[in-house]
């Protein structure tokens, strides 16, 4: 396992650069890029894509995913890891060597990641928004409930607002505010954690890409990398499958015995619907799948929380202009989400290298092997 000796260069400040270092990370290590054009532009004016690159034969039983920017503004971490695999030319190796093939997704939703928002252009939760939408969506009921104090008319929220939160807390506990704001709702498009009503761009896509590359592998690993829950610059192994106790038995075998889950209330995630991760028991049906969501902590929980509610607040009022108050908004979000410090950076290519490697090793010695 080889970490860079300079950190920085594995990140990135704006969506721009990190698709740039993305690019020439890719190219160094000799792999091409297969660039899928969002229809929109970033912030800056700048091209949107999700950009995947492969190292291995297309016919590899054994395939690795590893993916950034589910939740745009999480992909400054995201990217950060998948250069710094790019550049460890020891884990290409054995990775080849093991017959694994690794699959490299750079933003998912290209479009929250150039606005600093964690949503899609299309204001969706990209993971909430995996479902058949012919048929009925899942019920929030807490959401519902506290729709209007969870993204309130006005910023910063009234004490009423907080106080309603509160209330509902001392009444079902925290872990079940946390679920009813988090979880996943499908009634408030102008909220937070909105899953949908109609697949996105960023699900549509990788949908093709899935098909593209993943579709003749016999066995399948993903790391999806995301940031915003849990101690800062630990990165928190959450098992990502259906609940299945082979599954999760495979996955502890992998990356050990810490990894949680949001099925036995181990994770400190809350119970989700909608999850992106099951697009592989879907649409890689022929594949044994076993996956995480590797999860780095940030800020604590409230103050993530908090950080949501004002941006979306900003989206849904966008007569406000270019005011201290919309910057302040915005630095609180970016700092949700992404911790610009070298120890933090440190730790996070660390635990992301060390889990891509586990898994490797854990696709290579597959029974059939």
């Amino acid at each position: 396992m080889s970490i860079p000796t300079d950190i920085d260069r594995c990140f990135a400040t704006t969506y721009a650069e990190a698709r740039q270092k993305f690019l020439a990370a890719a190219d160094a290590a000799g792999l091409d890029v297969h660039s899928h054009p969002h229809p929109l532009v970033g912030r800056d004016g700048e091209a949107l894509a999700m950009d995947v690159a492969r190292a291995g034969p297309a016919d590899a039983a054994s395939l690795l995913i590893v993916s950034s920017a589910c939740h745009g503004i999480e992909g400054y971490c995201g990217s950060g890891v998948q250069n710094a695999l790019l550049a460890d030319g020891a884990f290409a190796r054995r990775a080849a060597e093991s017959g694994v093939a690794v699959l490299y997704i750079h933003a998912l939703n290209p479009w929250g990641f150039s606005f600093n928002r964690r949503t899609t252009h299309e204001n969706v939760d990209l993971n909430r928004n995996w479902h058949d939408f012919s048929r009925p969506l899942p019920e929030n009921p807490g959401y519902d409930e506290l729709a209007r104090f969870i993204v309130p008319d006005t910023w910063p929220p009234s004490a009423e607002a907080q106080a309603a939160l509160t209330a509902y807390a001392d009444r079902h506990g925290e872990r079940a505010l946390q679920t009813a704001i988090s979880g996943g709702q499908y009634n408030h498009p102008q909220g937070i954690f909105y899953g949908g009503r109609n697949p996105t761009w960023s699900q549509q896509t990788l949908r093709h890409v899935l098909a593209e590359h993943a579709t003749r592998c016999s066995r399948l690993g993903w790391i999806d990398l995301h940031t915003g829950l849990g101690p800062s610059g630990h990165g928190e192994r959450i098992f990502a499958c259906r609940n299945d106790a082979a599954a999760l038995a495979r996955a502890r075998a992998w990356w050990g015995d810490a990894v949680t889950s949001i099925y036995d209330g181990s994770s400190s995630s809350s119970p989700l619907v909608g999850l992106m991760w099951s697009v592989a028991d879907e649409a890689c049906a022929q594949a044994e799948y076993t996956g995480i969501a590797l999860e780095y902590g940030t800020v604590p929980l409230g103050e993530m929380l908090e950080s949501l509610r004002g941006a979306q607040w900003l989206e849904n009022h966008p007569e406000l202009g270019d005011t201290p108050q919309r910057h302040e908004i915005e630095r609180r979000m970016r700092a949700a989400f992404y911790t610009e410090t070298p120890a933090w950076k440190q730790r996070i290519v660390e635990q992301g290298v060390e889990a891509a490697w586990q898994a490797v090793e854990g696709l290579a010695t597959a029974p059939d092997r």
